[in-house]
């Protein structure tokens, strides 16, 4: 899925979070997340800020001229801590705001652009075919970190089987990787190494786990096997 990704899957994963964020009151931002240390006024100016990054690459690829994601690591930091303490509607307006502008530059790529390199913060470099996914996989994520009734089990069944797919990727290319086999109920099975720890759950359990270290749901032989950081 990762080029396959459209950027109207992009906006309708958009309007899902969306639609949630409009459910919280306020005060409901100051309440903790799954992403340690950031309240849900930290997710959400997070996904705002990201849109502007994924914009700034959106440029590097149309117009070939290198375009940050970032000005720093600091900026960005800087700019997720100052953004989160704003109320409920602003919140939610800078979302808006910013998911809007990113589809009107979006609206400039061509399938000519594509093939073109572009650098993610840290340093990693992906096509510009890569961008939607990215974001995609930004709003998904970051939609089930508010932690406001919309969990991994609420993903549409064909993203989350791509987002499972990925991190079981990442997981293999980890030095760290336990020897694992995942089994979901629906009948997919991933080994990761000599696939000796053995896991089952819904896919949406699986990927809870994976990537965001939840247990509930699962089953094993044994004790869960540690997952390192970073996989």
């Amino acid at each position: 899925m990762t080029t396959d990704t459209s950027w109207a899957d992009v906006a309708a994963a958009t309007a899902a979070l969306l639609e949630t964020a409009y459910g919280m009151r306020e005060g409901d931002q100051a309440a903790d997340s799954l992403c340690a240390g950031w309240t849900r006024g930290h997710v959400l100016t997070h996904v705002a800020r990201n849109a502007d990054a994924i914009g700034n690459l959106v440029t590097w690829a149309v117009t070939g001229v290198p375009t940050p994601m970032y000005a720093s690591a600091e900026a960005r930091e800087a700019d997720i801590e100052a953004g989160s303490a704003r109320s409920v509607a602003d919140l939610v307006a800078d979302v808006e705001a910013s998911a809007a502008r990113l589809a009107d530059q979006t609206a400039d790529l061509a399938p000519a652009h594509d093939a073109v390199e572009i650098e993610l913060r840290g340093g990693w470099r992906i096509r510009a075919s890569e961008l939607a996914w990215r974001r995609l996989r930004e709003v998904a994520y970051h939609h089930v970190d508010l932690d406001a009734g919309f969990g991994f089990a609420d993903l549409p069944p064909d993203l989350t089987s791509a987002l499972l797919a990925d991190e079981v990727a990442g997981l293999r290319r980890h030095p760290q990787a336990p020897a694992l086999t995942l089994h979901t109920t629906t009948g997919e099975e991933f080994t990761v190494g000599a696939g000796t720890a053995y896991v089952t759950g819904t896919p949406a359990a699986l990927l809870g786990w994976l990537a965001r270290g939840l247990t509930e749901g699962l089953a094993t032989d044994g004790a869960l096997p540690h997952l390192p950081k970073g996989s």
